[in-house]
């Protein structure tokens, strides 16, 4: 198993749970209100006066047979509107209870 953590502007929470569900991916822990910086380009996202867009965030834990069909769907989300920003990251799950 698989644990993606994705970190995404607001405006793509609910495309990407939407895409969890189409998916089989049903279990999901998600902040909408987080603060961040991506770390090649696009805007900061700190809820300030200056930078007043915010991001959000969700785990998965997913089998090893999804894991490409869901990064796949995620990056097609980022090239088509890259200066939201979205970034996603993996960690092997040793054992879940």
């Amino acid at each position: 198993m698989k644990a993606i953590f994705i970190a995404f502007d607001q405006a793509y929470y609910e495309r990407i749970i939407d895409m969890l569900e189409r998916n089989n991916c049903r279990g999901f822990t998600g902040w909408q209100e987080v603060q961040g910086r991506g770390s090649n380009s696009g805007e900061p996202h700190y809820g300030s006066h200056a930078w007043p867009s915010l991001a959000s965030s969700i785990i998965t834990v997913v089998e090893d047979s999804k894991l490409n069909v869901v990064l796949d769907n995620l990056h097609a989300m980022d090239l088509a509107t890259p200066k939201l920003g979205l970034r996603a990251f993996v960690w092997t799950i040793e054992q879940a209870i």
